[in-house]
């Protein structure tokens, strides 16, 4: 046992000052003082799956039967590639506050998850989602512009740098309006469908949803992403999601083509490929 042990005393012990080090750290700045967020950057971990703190867990879907749906199963065909990771969690305190109505709703959309979730069908992902799903993003700014590519469905934003009014309409990636404070920059994201997921597990909000987002560069290689999100028709109070995001360092790192609109056709609409409506 002190075998195993000391090693990985030795490792902490190693790793904590280089952490420590980045209350000192500051980063590479813009012409106007402001800190570079130009990269490609991505998050780990297992919040695509659900935002909250979860087991490892195999893929359930429902079963249609005679008289309508049955309970879910696991998707035994796809063995353990379709399974769930465990995960701590992003969500401060740990437990998103839906009202009871909400949380019901969640629990059918878990239910119904191969259905209704918007990224089977391709959708645009929406804010937060978009952080954290597992697939990078690249940054793009310069002292009065941001815009943010990502590479799930080809989804982009673009953050303005000056009060533009309230959103003209509904949309799935929302309307960005950006500030900075002190290093940190800071989004607020409004004018939402209702149509988006926070994760893979039927979290889901109105169309009244306010997102409020801090990039915070704390090293070379890493941003601090928080969140905050009201919403008060789904959510008791406003609540707030918090992680790492890494600067993507391999050579020639670079966003790929993830145009999935034609990898769900047959899903979507293959039925009427099937069987053409009569004219």
């Amino acid at each position: 046992m002190t075998r195993i042990l000391v090693p990985v005393f030795a490792l902490v012990a190693a790793v904590a000052p280089a952490l420590a080090q980045s209350d000192d750290f500051q980063p590479k700045r813009l012409a106007n003082g402001k800190p570079d967020l130009n990269g490609i950057w991505q998050a780990i971990g297992s919040a695509h799956y659900d935002v909250e703190r979860h087991m490892a867990k195999p893929s359930m879907m429902l079963r249609d039967g005679p008289h309508g749906p049955l309970p879910a199963v696991p998707v035994l065909a796809l063995g353990a590639v379709g399974s769930v990771p465990g995960g701590l969690g992003v969500v401060e305190g740990g437990r998103i506050p839906y009202t009871p109505e909400a949380a019901a709703k969640r629990e059918e959309n878990r239910a119904h998850w191969v259905e209704r979730d918007p990224e089977v069908k391709c959708y645009l992902p929406g804010v937060p989602r978009a952080t954290y799903m597992p697939f990078p993003f690249q940054i793009f700014h310069n002292d009065s512009s941001v815009f943010i590519a990502y590479e799930y469905a080809g989804a982009v934003r673009e953050i303005y740098m000056r009060d533009v009014g309230p959103a003209e309409t509904d949309s799935w990636m929302g309307q960005s309006v950006g500030r900075w404070e002190g290093d940190t920059l800071v989004v607020e994201v409004t004018g939402f469908t209702d149509q988006t997921w926070f994760d893979r597990s039927g979290t889901h909000h109105s169309n009244r949803l306010r997102v409020v987002e801090r990039y915070t560069v704390t090293s070379p290689y890493h941003m601090r992403y928080e969140a905050e999100i009201e919403d008060p028709e789904v959510f008791t109070r406003p609540w707030k999601i918090a992680l790492p995001l890494y600067r993507r360092m391999e050579k020639e790192a670079r966003i790929m083509d993830f145009k999935c609109v034609e990898f769900v056709e047959e899903l979507l609409f293959g039925e009427y490929r099937r069987k053409p409506l009569e004219r």
